[in-house]
This record gives structure tokens, sequence and C-alpha cells, in this order.
């Protein structure tokens, strides 16, 4: 908690952690470096924050997936490979290249960002040397608060009940066998895609899960209504926490903070995938950008502190990657913000904490809900991306009707199967043809695990070392 304001409102943040099942899966420009890069320019910054002043407030969920991936045999020595080689040498193309066409200034900003490749570097060894037998997730176990369904799947779309039971324990247990010596799950669940429907919330409270994060936006009214503001019980599942968009789209959103003139630029890049420009067209200047990162935090302060003065829980839910890796300077904001909220008196709460104190308000009927665009499933299920989301639910159906003679290696199949990632970057023109080659693997795989059952596939080694079959064969 930070800050002594009075009782009558808070903020909580909560980071949602995801990557899909890259590691091993290809390079650049898809593949496992998105792994690795999210590593480094987001996940190992943001652990110095919150390790810091005021970090403890904040609440971090860690997909089963993305932990899976960061357990991975070798997947340390490739990441350390991956800085020490191939950052290295692009950068040092790039610099070259914008000194020999008389660019010194752009050289000058590229080198200044492959040092943030070798602060990772040292970073990765003084959180990994002999810090114990699960290297850098043992520096993310004290703050690993909140876990989701093992692949990311979008559960009101999973085919059958087992499926879903499947999806939640296979989480719930990795996140438990992983993290619960150092901080005790506490039933904070994230829906992937915040995809939620009434029909789950009896499974999600038979898998132990207490809390959950929609978003009402279409059902309780524009972003300002106050109702945004409360939980909600719900007749036989976990307690229905809002996401405060009014709040969010401050940052996210497209005329959020990142998309400011000064804060560098994501999406104008150099031959080898560098961004030494700002948003504006100019050279990036860090320091200026620092200091507009500063003056935003101050600013989304002063707004949240006029949202909740009248009594309430913002809840501002953003994806982890969005800071750092999307949004360079979106570490500096966030540790910016921690510091205002205890100089302007803003009351930041853990979300566990705060469910744990809530008084939730009666159970409305939200129907089937999710925070895409629309907020409904047809980012996931719409004619364009028919064909994955129809292949995922035979599949299922197929591993179901198996009944014993399921075999271990088609239930791995199957999670991967299920993943949200393949349809939501479809949908979006994301990768290219990754996705489709991904899931046309996976289902591939799994084809073959039920004709010859016993096999292994060293492909998904590392995914969902949890998983129970048995959950798949419940009527």
């Amino acid at each position: 908690m930070a800050g002594d304001a009075p009782e009558d409102g808070a903020l909580a943040i909560l980071l949602h952690s995801h990557m899909p099942y890259v590691e091993g899966f290809g390079t650049w420009p898809f593949g496992e470096e998105w792994l690795f890069e999210a590593l480094a320019t987001s996940y190992l910054p943001l652990l110095d924050v919150l390790d810091g002043p005021g970090g403890d407030a904040v609440t971090l969920s860690l997909t089963p997936v993305l932990v899976d991936q960061l357990a991975a045999p070798g997947v340390g020595e490739r990441f350390v490979a991956f800085l020490t080689d191939v950052r290295r040498a692009s950068h040092e193309l790039d610099v070259d290249g914008c000194r020999a066409s008389g660019r010194a200034d752009l050289a000058a900003a590229l080198e200044l960002a492959a040092g943030d490749y070798e602060h990772a570097l040292e970073r990765y060894a003084a959180r990994t040397t002999g810090r114990g037998r699960q290297g850098l997730l043992d520096a993310f176990a004290p703050h690993a608060a909140w876990t989701s369904s093992a692949t990311h799947a979008v559960l009101p779309l999973v085919a059958t009940e087992a499926g879903v039971s499947l999806q939640l324990r296979t989480g719930i247990d990795g996140h438990r066998a992983r993290f619960d010596d150092a901080r005790a799950w506490r039933g904070g669940f994230w829906l992937p895609e915040c995809a939620h429907a009434p029909w789950l919330d009896p499974l999600l409270e038979e898998a132990g899960v207490h809390a959950v994060c929609v978003d009402l936006t279409d059902v309780l009214g524009g972003h300002g209504a106050p109702g945004h503001l409360t939980p909600y019980r719900t007749e036989a599942g976990p307690l229905l926490v809002p996401i405060d968009r009014q709040v969010m789209e401050l940052v996210w959103s497209d005329g959020g903070y990142p998309a400011d003139g000064t804060y560098r630029d994501y999406h104008h890049r150099t031959t080898h995938d560098h961004h030494p420009w700002s948003v504006d067209g100019s050279v990036y200047d860090r320091e200026r950008a620092r200091g507009r990162a500063r003056e935003h935090a101050a600013a989304f302060v002063r707004d949240v502190r006029a949202r909740v003065a009248g009594g309430g829980l913002s809840v501002c839910a953003l994806d982890t990657e969005l800071l750092g890796h999307w949004w360079y300077e979106g570490v500096d904001w966030l540790a910016a913000v921690l510091e205002e909220a205890r100089v302007q008196g803003l009351r930041i709460v853990h979300l566990d904490e705060a469910v744990r104190a809530a008084t939730p308000a009666a159970p409305i009927d939200p129907g089937t809900t999710t925070w895409g665009t629309p907020r409904d499933l047809s980012t996931w299920d719409a004619p364009r991306v028919a064909d994955l989301a129809w292949q995922a639910r035979a599949a299922e159906l197929d591993v179901v009707a198996a009944g014993p003679a399921a075999d271990p290696r088609a239930v791995r199949e199957l999670l991967a199967l299920q993943s949200s990632d393949w349809t939501f970057m479809v949908t979006r023109d994301l990768a290219g043809e990754y996705p489709v080659e991904r899931a046309a693997g996976h289902h591939a795989a799994l084809r073959e695990a039920l004709a010859a059952p016993g096999t292994t596939d060293p492909a998904v080694r590392s995914l969902a070392p949890q998983a129970h079959p048995a959950a798949l064969l419940e009527p």
C-alpha cells in the first residue's frame, strides 16, 4: 500500500504478463526472440521497480505459459547468447551504417540503446547466479500474485466443461508448484482476454478462483460510470472486478501517453530493427522523454485521485509488455506513478487486499464479455478465424472422445492449440503466416499423438508440466 489518503477510494495497478509459447519455435522476426526482447526490455526492468519503494502494491499476473518458457531448459543460455551475439552485432551494424551516411546523431542514439541490452545482461546475471533452483523465477516469486489458464485460452470458446477444467487446473497447479513457497496464491485469476461468461463461474469457483477482472464497459455504461469502481458478487463463483477503462485509456489507447511526440517511436525502425527516433520524428532524446514520463505520471495520479474521490476501486490493468517493450519509457512512468502516489496522497492497493476487504455489489447478468473490439468474442471466432476456432474445438472433442486412451502428448498439444494468440494475431494482421503455421503444427502433432500414443515431442517439452489429462475425462 502507498500513501496516506483517506479510505474513500483507491487505485489497483494490475500488470498482466503473457507470451505465447514461442520457446523453441523460430527466431527473428517471429519466434522465441519475442520472449527474449520482452525479458530484456520489460520483465527485467520491471523487477527493479517491483523490488523498489511501493512496488509491493502492484499486482503482477503471470500466465503459466510464460512461466513455463522462463523455466525451460536452455532458455537462459539462449537469452544470454541473444544479448551478447545478436543484439550487440545488430546495433553495431546500424551504428556503422548511420555513421557512414553522415548521421552521427542517430548513431549516438543507437549506442545508447545498445547499452540497455548490456544492462539487461548484468541484471540477468545478478538475478540468476547462485539464486536457487528456479533461476529467474525466484526473482518473480515474491510478486507472482495472479495466475491464468494454462495457455491463455479464451475460456468461453472452449468446447466442454472438461476442457475448461483442464485449462484451469493445469494453470493453477503450475502456479502453485512454482510460487507457493514464496507467495501463497489467494485465488486471483486473470481471465485471458478478459473473456467471461456466467456459465464459467461454478468451474472457476471449483478450481479455487476467488476474483477475476472483467470489462463491463458495454454492460454498466460509458467509461465514467461509477459502477466500474465496484466488485460484483456472482451466484456461483468469484468476484467480478471491473477494469476501469476511463483510467486505463489515459495510458493504453490511440491517444494515450505513449503517443506523445517526445517518446521513442516503436514503429519507425532501422534496418536491424532498432529505434533511434522519437514519435515526433526527431532523434530520440532519452532525458527529454524521461522528463515527459514524470509529467505524465503526475497527471495520471491527479486524474485517478479525481476519479476515486467519491469512493471505489479503480483497476488499471495493462499488459506488462506495454511497459518497456512497446512503450520504451513505460517502466520509468510506472516508477514515477508510485512516487507521485506517495506525494499526492493517492492510495494504491494490491488487488488481493482490495478483494479481501471489498463489500461487493449484488450480482448482475453481464452476459459474455471480453476486452476485444467490440467487447465480444469476435476477435477470436469471427469468420476470418473460423477455421482456427473450429479446429481447436474439434480437436478438443477428439481428445475427450479418446477417453482413457488420450495420450498426454495429445493433451499438451491441445493446450497449445487452444491459445488465444493464434486467432488474435490473424485478426490483427500480426506475424504473417506464423500463427497459422503454429496452429497447424500443433493440430498435426495432436492427430499424430492420438493415432500413435506413447510417442514424445521435444518441441513442447516445457509446456504445461502439471497438465492433468484426467480433467478431460470427466463427464
